[in-house]
């Protein structure tokens, strides 16, 4: 049997609880991360003191931001990393027989408690090149935590940033609602999905599991499946529902209802609207109406729009009215949006006008139906009336790109700095342990993100710094920043006695998103052709860059 290890981690004398998923474990990883390990603890090299960055390559999604998540399952990880016997047992059993016994009593006593960890905010904006995390310790254990932590941040990077950008879209006004959960990656894939959707800005989720385990808003209505599952108001059997304030009670709602269908057919501005609606749709309706009357919300495209489902949610809507009751509103999954949001508003007008019911003009219309990014787009220059949309497939998916491409490349190791070269410029890390800083301008927003050695000083504000970008020695800027913020904070500090920030909750890591987002300049944010934000070297850094990649090249002989 597996033995789970249920005990919290400590670090500065806080706890902090094991990772959300319980198959994220010491063992999600790849093999040859072991096998590393093992070759290290070989050679005697396992203690040796190593940098590693965290960091991508590239923006997602044709853009020229991304929203960097994941941070707190990576602490999680990070603070309960230790193998049980079950586990070791394990890579005892997949490596080869050659192993040695001390390696797996080494494994036995490893923890985290060398490593720190440095990393951006969880929910800030961030760019390619820049570190989102900076591992420091032992290089074995390093090494056996790459794996896990670009899957923990890769996915949730992407898909916060997927859901930033169809709020930035969407606008701020509209609600987004995340539906994806029948569509996602498997259960993880949505409870992740649903986690970094609100992180991004989206509003709430239909998934409950998600709901409880992180405190996301829910939302949700029925499906046409409750529509088509009546056939006639006959089949209601209690009919009675209670006024809103308690003080009456109405004992036949279904004959209201049909009362309000009744009006409409012989009202002078909606007649000719519509003839018979679909009295199956009616009941069903009007049962879900008795089940929830504080919240009624109402699929309106099981047979037809404009023809049944409109009408009939109005007289339900309005009869709940009567009794003091407020409908939500309307959701469309199908047809043609943007002409149905604004036929179904001029009902709405039409009704509160006719019947003089204020503010029922303003009733909600909710969108669904494999929304995205540029059907949103779309909408939104066709002009229509809808207030939320509840997007799945595309969000959850990240069916636009597939991956963020985080990558975790060794930059120092015993104080001596270390780089990866290729053929491909972008592939060349930048070496040495850094420090990293946003520089702000005179009308607050962020100008260029900077890399520095470690020693160097920090830059100033008022004080003018050149600024470089790290490969090509054309592209070089002065700044004078008016504002300084450093990227890197420690969130794990091993035996260090750097001071350690908190891991805050979900909803004040969601804030910091949005605010973020506002302060980056429009042009940097727009879906066409954005401009690239400037990520730049200290010049003392880019000589260094340069000296090492000469350095370290093969010298090639020509005869």
């Amino acid at each position: 049997m597996v033995e789970k290890v249920i005990a919290k981690w400590n670090c500065s004398g806080r706890v902090v609880e094991g990772p959300t998923n319980p198959m994220v474990t010491p063992l999600l990883t790849d093999l040859y991360q072991f096998t590393m390990a093992y070759a290290y603890w070989k050679a005697n090299k396992h203690q040796e003191r190593a940098v590693f960055d965290l960091y991508f390559r590239k923006n997602p999604f044709g853009g020229e931001y991304t929203v960097f998540a994941g941070l707190e399952e990576c602490i999680r990880l990070i603070a309960n990393f230790k193998f049980t016997e079950d586990e070791i047992s394990f890579i005892r059993e997949i490596l080869p027989g050659s192993c040695e016994d001390g390696f797996f009593d080494y494994l036995r006593g490893l923890d985290c408690s060398e490593v720190e960890v440095y990393a951006i905010a969880e929910g800030s904006v961030v760019f390619p090149k820049v570190p989102l995390l900076r591992i420091e310790g032992p290089i074995a254990v390093a090494q056996l935590l790459e794996t896990p932590l670009v899957n923990l941040v890769n996915f949730a990077s992407l898909v916060a940033t997927n859901a930033a950008r169809h709020r930035f879209v969407a606008g701020k006004s509209k609600q987004l609602l995340e539906f994806g959960l029948r569509r996602a990656q498997g259960p993880d894939g949505g409870i992740s999905a649903s986690k970094y959707c609100y992180l991004g800005g989206f509003d709430a989720t239909s998934n409950v599991a998600a709901g409880k385990l992180f405190g996301i808003p829910l939302r949700g209505t029925h499906s046409h499946a409750f529509v088509s599952s009546y056939m006639s108001p006959d089949e209601i059997i209690d009919k009675s529902l209670q006024s809103a304030d308690g003080s009456s009670s109405c004992e036949d709602f279904v004959s209201l209802v049909q009362t309000w269908i009744n009006k409409f057919q012989l009202s002078n501005s909606l007649r000719g609207i519509f003839g018979e609606t679909n009295q199956s749709e009616l009941a069903a309706f009007t049962s879900y109406a008795l089940a929830f009357p504080r919240s009624f919300l109402a699929l309106v495209d099981t047979y037809d729009v404009m023809r049944s489902g409109i009408p009939n949610f109005c007289a339900v809507a309005l009869a709940l009215n009567d009794l003091g009751y407020k409908a939500v509103g309307i959701r469309l999954d199908s047809g043609d949006l943007a002409y149905l949001s604004c036929e179904a508003r001029k009902f709405f007008s039409a009704v509160e006008k006719e019947f003089g019911v204020p503010g029922f003009g303003k009733t909600g219309i909710t969108a669904s139906n494999d929304l995205n990014e540029e059907t949103l787009d779309a909408l939104n220059k066709q002009g229509h009336e809808v207030d939320s949309y509840g997007i799945g497939t595309y969000l959850v998916t990240c069916y636009a790109q597939a991956a963020l491409g985080c990558v975790f490349k060794l930059v120092e190791i015993n104080n001596q700095p270390r780089i990866k070269l290729s053929e491909d410029v972008s592939k060349v890390s930048i070496p040495c342990k850094k420090r990293s800083y946003r520089l702000y301008g005179k009308e607050g927003y962020p100008l260029v993100d900077i890399m520095t050695g470690g020693n160097e000083p920090s830059p100033k504000v008022g004080e003018r710094i050149l600024c470089r970008h790290p490969f090509n020695e054309s592209k070089r800027a002065y700044v004078v920043p008016q504002q300084v913020e450093e990227l890197l904070k420690c969130y794990w500090p091993g035996s260090s006695d750097e001071p350690r920030e908190d891991l805050p909750p979900l909803k004040d890591i969601r804030d910091r998103c949005i605010k973020q987002l506002e302060r980056m300049r429009p042009d940097h944010m727009r879906r066409l052709n954005p401009t690239p934000y400037k990520v730049s070297v200290s010049a003392k850094l880019y000589d260094f860059i340069h000296f090492l990649w000469l350095n370290e090249a093969p010298v090639g002989e020509l005869q």
